[in-house]
């Protein structure tokens, strides 16, 4: 498995992380097994939220019980999850963000989490109330590390300027067929291409990559309106596309998927919330492989996107 440093967190990590946000109806076996599969394909990283599951921390609390990890065995993993999605609103208050952190200690069965990521922007944020629960939960040794989740960049300075620590994080949507953050640069200042509309506030890729700010992709397998991009139907010449590719370099289609995100300089990470070992164990193998320029640019164009 492909590895790199998340920078601002001096953390050693996969190119690929579980995410768990679909475990809850599994069996303590199954997420064993589904785990198992993931250190056996060199990740040990894995993301949580607090919303996850059917209730608050049903996930983490699956997880944890079914793993049920030692010291020694909590130390191999890095372990994220994310707070600030309340009952239909967004919270990110120092009393949300405390409460919610020592919830999901709790349920995940840990004295410490390793990086915590504000879910979605608050619009009614108060930047200093941010920085003292993150500050009161990094000095209780609660916390490791702090990042962010479909931040833009200016959301992301608001609060850069309230704390003592610094960012390392920003987790949002991207897939071959969802990259407005890449593709919308390639063709900034064209008149009449939808590709050119600015939805991320403008240079997002490019001030993380600048602020030294990993790079999460969710959803790295889903394309317009939970689609999948699998979906010979929606997507036939992508589809296509990745087949050629798989059979070249004796994988699946899902590595090519990964290895597409992989490929590009800024070293993200693709977050991969499969419950299904097989489909894990697929994705995970594109870590490793370096697309060539024309076959990434040409996965690009194949799912709709413009080269101008």
């Amino acid at each position: 498995m492909k590895r790199l440093t998340i920078p601002a967190a001096g953390l050693d990590a996969p190119s690929v992380i579980l995410g768990m946000m679909r475990i809850a109806n599994m069996s303590d076996a199954e997420i064993r097994a589904l785990v198992r599969t993931a250190r056996d394909s060199g990740i040990d990283y894995v993301d949580h939220a607090d919303i996850y599951g059917r209730r608050l921390h049903e996930c983490e609390e699956r997880f944890a019980a079914a793993m049920q990890l030692g010291s020694a065995e909590r130390e191999a993993f890095t372990i994220q999850t994310k707070v600030g999605i309340a009952d239909g609103y967004y919270d990110s208050s120092y009393e949300h963000i405390v409460h919610q952190v020592n919830g999901s200690l709790r349920a995940l069965r840990t004295d410490v989490i390793d990086v915590l990521l504000l879910h979605r922007p608050d619009a009614l944020v108060e930047p200093e109330e941010v920085a003292r629960a993150v500050s009161d939960l990094v000095s209780a040794g609660k916390v490791r590390h702090v990042g962010v989740s479909n931040h833009t960049a200016g959301q992301i300075e608001l609060l850069q300027a309230a704390l003592d620590q610094q960012i390392a994080i920003n987790q949002v949507q991207l897939s071959i067929v969802h990259s407005p953050i890449i593709t919308q640069g390639m063709a900034a200042n064209m008149v009449g291409l939808d590709q050119a509309v600015v939805r991320d506030g403008g240079g997002l890729l490019d001030y993380c990559r600048i602020n030294n700010i990993t790079i999460q992709a969710w959803s790295p397998f889903q394309g317009d309106h939970s689609v999948s991009l699998f979906d010979r139907s929606r997507y036939r010449e992508l589809n296509e596309m990745m087949d050629g590719l798989a059979d070249k370099y004796a994988v699946e289609p899902a590595a090519i998927a990964t290895a597409w995100i992989a490929r590009h300089p800024a070293a993200m990470q693709a977050i991969v919330g499969t419950t299904r070992p097989e489909r894990l164990r697929a994705a995970a193998a594109g870590a490793d492989l370096q697309l060539s320029r024309p076959e990434w640019y040409g996965l690009l164009q194949a799912a709709g996107w413009s080269i101008p």
